[in-house]
């Protein structure tokens, strides 16, 4: 018995707790030490912006073999030429102070400032605006201030602009480079050599800059909204560019590359003197012109494609309206005269070139074909079977059976049955006289046969 049971209430299961969702574990940091555990907290278990110290380090206590000391003792730089002597506090070690040059002069960096005698000033840095003493105080204080043309200016005897030092400085230190290699592709490499100095634009971006720094807070807010406005009328122009574009007929739709390439599309096929071929080569030059433009429509929605992409695809265009023979013959004819299927260099001039001679190729093959039927149609008509013509229209054996005989019961009463009249060839007139013609002939009978 239980508190149901008790309590009078049916016996049901208990739902089955659902099943916890496994939750990734997140991997665990430990706290490093020396760091409070409200400080950690704080950064989020990011990295220190400075290196921590490990505190067993601090708390390691040296050797007891090692007897270490702090002294006063003098020390020389050698970044130094004057030979200065300075004092600092040293750690010593057993008795014994450290050896060697100070920890700090390797940070002692100098510029090699180019230097030039009397006869090389005289044959290559000769100037007009510049005199040779000007020129020799302003590479004495470019080696003593390492290029501070901002403190060389303030030294510099003559009001001369931080621009023309540099480029005094650039112009000479450029010239006795090419003058002394060898060769100039020696020091075509240089940078002074390959961007040499430019003052005007070093002048015209100061200027810019200082027109930006100058700016108030009310001109820039002006020119943030300026910008915004000028984004907005692009997309906006983008956008009815786009709709324009869908809505005009696919060939204003062409761009003036495709449209040069499309022109050597046209219609290969020399109109004809005979009225049958000259129907007959309307349907597939009007074929070949949907083609293209469909052709030239996908190449414009593409906006971006290869250009033997597009020769390929305006090449099926041309050949669509050809049979599959006619495209084989004409790939004959290009490996016959030396030229590939496909350019190697798809220049745009050599694929005007490439649809050009194939254009031609076709004229050439319609003008044979048409070359052809003409010599089959003089021949028929030399040997008198018109109808043996290609092309003309065959007269049936009831067209041939109806063919008008005369009659020549009027002459010898005998008549000329129907049997007969099969025997004889069309178009042949009968050996007896024909007869006269204000009589007419009488229809044959069944009971004539």
């Amino acid at each position: 018995m239980d508190a149901k049971d008790i309590l009078g209430l049916p016996k049901t299961p208990l739902p089955l707790t659902q099943e916890k969702k496994s939750q990734p574990k997140k991997d665990s940091q430990r706290k490093p030490d020396g760091i409070s555990r409200e400080v950690y907290a704080l950064t989020g278990g990011l990295a220190p912006l400075m290196p921590s110290i490990d505190v067993s380090q601090l708390k390691r206590r040296p050797p007891s073999d090692e007897k270490i000391t702090w002294q006063w003792l003098p020390f020389t730089s050698s970044a130094r030429k004057d030979n200065l002597q300075l004092y600092h506090w040293v750690r010593v070690v057993n008795g014994v102070p450290p050896t060697g040059d100070y920890s700090f002069a390797k940070y002692n960096k100098s510029v090699d400032v180019v230097k030039y005698t009397e006869e090389e000033y005289e044959k290559y840095l000769t100037d007009p605006m510049w005199t040779k003493e000007e020129t020799d105080q302003l590479f004495d204080l470019c080696e003593r201030f390492d290029l501070r043309f901002v403190v060389i200016a303030d030294r510099f005897t003559s009001s001369r602009s931080v621009e023309e030092l540099k480029d005094r400085y650039y112009n000479v230190s450029r010239a006795m480079l090419i003058a002394r290699a060898p060769s100039p592709g020696d020091v075509s490499g240089h940078p002074l050599v390959k961007e040499p100095y430019n003052s005007s634009q070093e002048t015209e971006r100061k200027r810019a800059l200082s027109m930006v720094l100058s700016q108030t807070k009310h001109q820039e807010r002006k020119d943030t909204q300026v910008l915004a406005e000028a984004k907005k009328i692009v997309e906006s122009r983008i956008t009815a560019l786009g709709t324009e574009e869908s809505a005009l007929p696919v060939a204003s739709n062409v761009d003036p590359d495709i449209a040069e390439i499309a022109v050597n599309l046209d219609d290969s096929a020399s109109p004809s003197s005979n009225a049958q071929l000259a129907s007959a080569s309307v349907a597939p030059s009007t074929s070949a012109m949907a083609d293209n433009a469909s052709t030239l429509a996908s190449l414009r929605m593409l906006r971006v494609y290869l250009r033997t992409y597009g020769l390929e695809q305006m090449v099926q265009a041309a050949s669509s309206s050809a049979g599959l023979r006619t495209i084989k013959r004409v790939e004959q004819t290009l490996q016959d005269l030396g030229v590939s299927l496909k350019p190697k260099v798809p220049t745009k001039a050599v694929c005007s070139e490439h649809l050009e001679l194939r254009k031609e190729i076709l004229t050439l093959l319609n003008l044979q074909k048409q070359l052809q039927y003409k010599e089959a149609e003089g021949s028929s008509f030399r040997d008198g079977s018109y109808t043996d013509i290609p092309g003309s229209p065959k007269r049936s054996q009831r067209d041939q059976d109806r063919t008008f005989i005369p009659d020549s019961m009027s002459f010898g009463g005998d008549r000329v049955g129907r049997r007969d009249q099969k025997r004889k060839g069309p178009g042949r007139v009968s050996e007896n006289p024909s007869s006269p013609a204000h009589k007419r002939p009488r229809k044959l009978k069944a009971s004539d046969l």
